[in-house]
């Protein structure tokens, strides 16, 4: 089994604090809300127990408050297809010099046998995330108050 390990940053006017909490601590009420065609609820289960999710289940490995940093690990579900035994991911919200943030995301493809990876759908998928991201940045923005 392979790992493949992609690596990126994505800079955005609002503080590390706000990020965390709208994206992460609040996630489940705010994406479904925000994208009520896409997302229909977000179930949030730590460790290795709890209840099935349609397309993909993800294991909580970490929530860090102090350093804004969150990983988490796909372990069930349609974006592993027959390629991925997980996908783990860690996020960090940093602090840039301008009062907003530089998210950088690290993510490892635990690949299955001798399957090669196609750059094309993990840059696929990463798109469908930041599409995500952008969406609550923009929130944030004409939203101020909310989660400061």
């Amino acid at each position: 089994m392979g790992v493949h390990t992609d690596t990126n940053e994505y800079p955005s006017p609002i503080s590390p604090p706000r990020l965390f909490k709208a994206l992460i601590l609040d996630s489940s009420n705010l994406i479904p809300k925000l994208l009520p065609h896409a997302v229909k609820s977000i179930e949030l289960i730590q460790g290795d127990g709890g209840s099935q999710v349609k397309s993909v289940k993800n294991r909580i490995d970490e929530i860090n408050e102090d350093t804004f940093t969150y990983s988490y690990t796909l372990i069930e579900g349609e974006a592993l297809k027959d390629k991925f035994a997980s996908i783990s991911n860690e996020i960090k919200f940093e602090a840039s010099p301008d009062g907003g943030s530089i998210s950088k995301v690290t993510s490892k493809y635990y690949l299955k046998g001798d399957v090669e990876i196609n750059e094309e759908d993990i840059k696929a998928s990463m798109e469908k995330v930041l599409g995500i991201y952008k969406v609550v940045e923009t929130y944030l923005l004409q939203n101020p108050d909310v989660y400061a």
